[in-house]
């Protein structure tokens, strides 16, 4: 059922460590399909705002935007499937960063935590390498 979905969405944000603050938001429409939106800020001040609207029927999500900003709210990345980008192989999957819009494969967020686990893991790195 979709509750099980949002609980499993729940479950995999309380894992991750370096949440200051968490806004979620769920919206029912059957018992198998709804929708699901939050606000992630991390530690380092850097936030990730995303949207999933989903049918437990269908493997992949009805709609999905996944958009990772620094802490002055300019773009790191963004997954979504927004059907525009009509070129990219994955069609109409896609990620955008600052100067580019490359493939993707529809991403889970536990997909997007360990790739912002990543940023910031290297970003610790190099600060305290310059420090």
């Amino acid at each position: 059922m979709i509750d099980d979905y949002f609980l499993e969405i729940e479950t995999i944000i309380k894992e991750f460590f370096n949440i200051r603050s968490l806004t979620l938001k769920k919206k029912i429409y059957s018992s198998k399909q709804g929708y699901i939106s939050g606000s992630i800020v991390f530690d380092n001040c850097y936030r990730l705002d995303f949207i999933e609207v989903k049918d437990i029927d269908i493997k992949s999500k009805v709609k999905y935007s996944y958009h990772y900003m620094d802490d002055k709210q300019n773009l790191v990345f963004r997954y979504d499937n927004a059907p525009h980008h009509a070129d990219i192989k994955t069609f109409p999957h896609h990620k955008h960063e600052k100067d580019a819009i490359k493939s993707s494969l529809e991403p889970t967020l536990e997909d997007i935590l360990m790739e912002i686990f990543r940023i910031q893991k290297s970003m610790r790195i190099k600060y305290e390498t310059n420090s």
